[in-house]
């Protein structure tokens, strides 16, 4: 018999392409929750407003057996709340842990929660990488969010016997993908100068569809029950490769500039952008020999494949 499965955030980038994936494998009955109606025939969704310590999802959880929370407050590079760990709670905790409570009350089997990288840190150690069972150390609000709600969840599958699955995910990139990844895109794409020719740090990421790809050996393989998994394509490129390869991508020849990496670091700090500084020149690698390992899964694409279907509508211009 089907089985049904909730996504939240289903208009979201990753709950998007979830439900197309599972709305095409026969074994699954899927339902969307979204926040805000949408236009047009969207039967497979359902409206549940904010997502806080007052949603109701009774409507939205009826006949589900396992739930993909893809839906959260996303991470703002300048947040502009008066008190953004506040907000980021409001959503990413209190949202988070009212749904699981009223899940495990349901019946639900499983609870996958999409959590973040950056609940383990902002950078790898050096000559290292981020491992799924490393002491967390977030830093920002956000993943501190993050990382509470993975408390809590935890404590819940304690209390009821519902299972959890944690899934955190570095950088993720496909079709659609928004914030510094496309505005470097759209860099290369006008042809402009980028001062990133000489940094030579790792960085992980995970193409859309491996990520979509192993939530779905998440929704289904017996042994992901109650583990914590990261997410990756098992190949690690500087920010200056990733360029190349996203300008090769595109059909287009990144320019990139040797900036030695300590000016570019001092300018992006004076203007205000140190945050933005670490990403680009800051390593962060992460080891996903635990998710091959426990599930017997591998990314089916490689990163190159990966970029070619993030930018295979881009048009010369």
């Amino acid at each position: 018999m089907p089985e049904g499965i909730l996504v939240t955030g289903a208009s979201g980038f990753v709950g998007g392409q979830l439900i197309t994936r599972l709305a095409a494998q026969p074994s699954a009955l899927v339902r969307g929750a979204v926040r805000a109606k949408l236009e047009g025939d969207h039967s497979v969704l359902i409206t549940v407003g904010e997502i806080n310590a007052d949603t109701d999802w009774a409507e939205a959880l009826q006949g589900q057996r396992v739930i993909v929370h893809a839906a959260a407050r996303a991470h703002i590079m300048d947040d502009g709340a008066v008190d953004p760990l506040a907000e980021f709670r409001e959503v990413n905790v209190a949202g988070t842990l009212n749904l699981a409570r009223q899940a495990a009350a349901a019946a639900v089997r499983r609870f996958i929660f999409i959590s973040s990288i950056k609940v383990n840190g902002e950078q790898s150690p050096p000559g290292g990488c981020f491992k799924a069972d490393d002491l967390p150390a977030p830093e920002d609000p956000y993943a501190i969010s993050k990382w509470e709600a993975e408390q809590g969840l935890q404590r819940i599958a304690l209390e009821t016997g519902m299972e959890v699955v944690i899934i955190r995910p570095p950088l993720v990139y496909g079709p659609g993908v928004k914030g510094n990844f496309a505005s470097m895109a759209r860099i290369i794409a006008k042809r402009l100068p980028l001062p990133l020719g000489a940094v030579h740090n790792k960085r992980s990421l995970v193409a859309l569809d491996n990520l979509i790809d192993l939530i779905v050996t998440c929704i289904h393989h017996p042994s992901a029950a109650n583990q914590v998994f990261l997410a990756g394509d098992g190949e690690d490129l500087s920010t200056c490769e990733l360029l190349r390869r996203v300008g090769e991508a595109m059909g287009r020849k990144a320019r990139l500039l040797p900036l030695p990496v300590a000016l570019l670091q001092l300018g992006l700090s004076v203007i205000g952008k140190g945050a933005i500084a670490q990403r680009l020149v800051g390593s962060l690698q992460v080891d996903i020999s635990k998710t091959r390992d426990v599930l017997d899964w591998k990314p089916p694409i490689s990163v190159d494949e990966g970029l070619r279907r993030c930018f295979s509508n881009s048009q010369d211009g």
